[in-house]
This record gives C-alpha cells, structure tokens and sequence, in this order.
C-alpha cells in the first residue's frame, strides 16, 4: 500500500497540504460544453497556475493526455452515464483499472450516486475498483453524491456526512462530495474522516464572487481541497478564475 500513499501525497502541495483538481469529465453526461471544445489547447496553458491535477475519461487521456503538463497529475475517470439514460443518475464502469495505468494515470476516479435503486450496483463496483487499483498502487478518488429516487435533498447536511463516512468506511484514498452550506455538520464530518476529504463545485453559480464564498466557507471546515469544474472552465476567462482559486486554496 506504500505506492497509494505516496501517489496520494503528491497531490498536495507540500507547503499549504492542499490540493486543486480540475475535472473536464463532463462531456460524457452533457455532451459538449462551453469551455470543453479543445481541451488539446487548453492543458497546455495549465501547467504554470498551480493546479495539482485534471479528472477526464480514457479517450481524451489517449489522444490528448500528451499535451498535459508533467507537473499537473492525471486522474482517468472510470464511471460514466449520459443525461439521457433511465435513470439519469445511473454510473457504469467504462474503464479497467490497468487501462487507466497504460494511459498514465496517477490516480483513477469513480462516481458513486446513493438513495436510489441502483445503489447497490454502485456500491459494487466501487468496492471492486478500490481492490483492483490498490493492487497496481494507484489511488482512488471517490466522488459521492445524494441522488435518485429516495433523496428528495442532496445537499442535506447528515445525507453529505454519510456520504463521507461511507467514502472512508469503504477504502477511497480521496473523497469528493457537494459542500452542504453547514458548517458545523460538515466540519464534523470531514474531522471524523480518515482520508482528505475535497468538495465539489456543482452547479454554475450566477457570480464568481459568490463561488469563491462558498470555497471560503468549506475551507475553514478542515477540507484538504477543491475539485471543481464548471465553475471554472465557464468562466469567461477560465485561466484566471483558476488562478484566484489556486491562490484562496492554497494562501
């Protein structure tokens, strides 16, 4: 397991023990998104803004993971599910393991919906993943939402925390789920955690300020960092609203 621990570590900058990770997986759920065209032109303005990592799915990792900065780490996401699918918040697994590996991976990642009738499916396939990636060293980054049938909130406070505990109770190396706006429960939540814990950006929020507040917020919580996505790559200038969030993360 020494191999999953160092990976992990190196993630996070050494100085301020935290990390930022921008996740471009979008494209198989929403199809293509402003911001999302030519990612072949955008990692390579990437590697000089402080980011520790980019989340995208194997064939964007295979034909345009070369043009990613040795300096920014490569997560390869294996679930998908479009929008279209019923039910929507369906996630399969689209990627081994070992194939993750042979495109570069330093860590791979899995989306995990609870409160539905497919949890168990997910669940599954969860435990399996953390298995086989553990064998080749690799870590795992759990992203874990509230969704489906039986949630009728997914940013309920307690339904967040056993989104965490279940993330740690089942071998994830890294945890990635939606800030709940409760700072007390949450903080609680992330300090009862074993492994970092990092938060979800969600939906576009109507002004940056008003993102960068909700960062400010979950910092304070004990959280080891940041995977957010469209709040960044939609902004009109996406380079610099990934600098301001480099630098509130990491200051």
């Amino acid at each position: 397991m020494l191999g999953v621990f160092r990976r992990r570590e190196q993630f996070f900058d050494i100085s301020s023990k935290r990390t930022v990770l921008l996740p471009l997986d979008h494209g198989v759920t929403e199809g293509v998104l402003n911001g999302l065209e030519r990612l072949d032109k955008l990692f390579p303005l990437l590697g000089d803004l402080g980011l520790n990592g980019v989340i995208v799915h194997k064939g964007i990792a295979k034909e345009w993971g070369k043009f990613l900065p040795l300096n920014v780490k490569l997560i390869v996401h294996l679930s998908a599910g479009s929008k279209h699918g019923l039910p929507p918040y369906n996630k399969t697994i689209v990627c081994s393991v070992a194939e993750a590996l042979r495109l570069g991976a330093d860590a791979v990642s899995v989306h995990i919906n609870i409160g539905n009738d497919l949890e168990d499916k997910m669940l599954q396939d969860f435990g399996l993943i953390v298995d086989e990636a553990h064998q080749f060293g690799l870590p795992v980054l759990a992203m874990i939402y509230a969704r489906g049938g039986q949630i009728v909130n997914e940013f309920d406070p307690s339904l967040i925390a056993h989104c965490i505990r279940l993330g740690a109770e089942l071998g994830a190396d890294l945890i990635k789920v939606p800030y709940s706006g409760d700072k007390k429960s949450f903080t609680k939540a992330v300090d009862s955690c074993p492994v970092p814990v990092l938060i979800a950006g969600g939906p576009k929020k109507s002004t940056f300020k008003d993102f960068l507040a909700m960062v400010q917020q979950a910092l304070d919580t004990g959280i080891r960092g940041v995977s957010i996505g469209r709040n960044v790559f939609q902004q009109k200038n996406c380079l610099e609203a990934l600098r301001k969030l480099v630098k509130m993360v990491k200051s």
